[in-house]
């Protein structure tokens, strides 16, 4: 698997679920890191420095706003100033909201659509030049299972993530001559803060036990009958930063119980 040192990854999103996994499979091999987002400052500062104690790397964290292009751009800015490079991007933040398309609220549209497509486009823009000036890198976009096929009341979420899947075949393209690649992972159900929420609002809608609500919600998509780990995803990315996947571009990859292939 990859050896990471002396590389640089952001990771957007990763002071929980699916980012902070990833996080934590780049930094195990090696990689410093730049964490991003939101939560209890105290909080973060203990995840920030055990992170660097366990693995012995050092750790940073910039709270920037990923529905805000210049927050963004420093975010780049403020990796390169305290860590010297920015190497691996990892675009993970995400956002979601459920409603049919005619009662879905405008302003929670062009949240969904900032914070989970924008913000890519944004963060690789910013990032590309470091990356070119050393000669390598790694783009990873986390999409969704929604960034291939679609579920009803959630326009915003599946617009967006099909636009990552799409850019990251731009961005890979663009990049195809380079040691530059850019890939996009694509997650079906993931026991995350996000997807608990659902199964809570599930189990309220309807009056179900959390376990029944649980089993019905990956029923109804994952063919497998269990969530995606975060760690099974921070191993998937940690190996799209290894040699060996370096002819692998612009791919989509399903990691999501057979959801897709249905």
């Amino acid at each position: 698997m990859a050896t990471l040192k002396g590389k640089v990854a952001v990771v957007t999103g990763s002071t929980s679920g699916i980012g902070l996994g990833i996080a934590r499979a780049l930094g195990s091999a090696g990689a410093d890191l730049m964490l991003n987002g939101f939560g209890d400052k105290a909080g973060i500062e203990t995840l920030r420095k055990g992170l660097a104690s366990e693995f012995k790397v050092r750790v940073g964290y910039d709270s920037a706003d990923m529905s805000k292009p210049a927050e963004i751009r420093q975010l780049i800015s403020h990796t390169v100033s305290e860590l010297g490079s920015v190497d691996i991007l990892v675009n993970n933040a995400g956002i979601q909201h459920v409603a049919p398309v005619d009662e879905f609220a405008d302003d929670k549209w062009d949240a969904v659509i900032a914070i989970n497509l924008s913000a890519d486009f944004h963060a690789i823009k910013a990032a590309l030049p470091h990356m070119k000036k050393r000669g390598w890198g790694r783009i990873i976009n986390i999409a969704s299972a929604h960034g291939l096929v679609a579920s009803a009341n959630k326009v915003a979420y599946v617009t967006a993530k099909h636009g990552v899947v799409g850019m990251t075949k731009v961005v890979a393209l663009e990049t195809a001559a380079t040691a530059i690649t850019c890939n996009a992972i694509c997650p079906g159900w993931v026991l995350t803060p996000l997807v608990q929420k659902q199964i809570d609002d599930l189990a309220k809608r309807e009056n179900l036990p959390p376990a029944e609500a649980k089993r019905r919600l990956l029923a109804e998509k994952q063919p497998s009958g269990d969530f995606v780990t975060t760690d099974q995803i921070g191993a998937l990315a940690l190996y799209l930063c290894s040699d060996a996947a370096a002819q692998i571009r612009g791919a989509a990859l399903s990691i999501d119980g057979g959801w897709t292939a249905q």
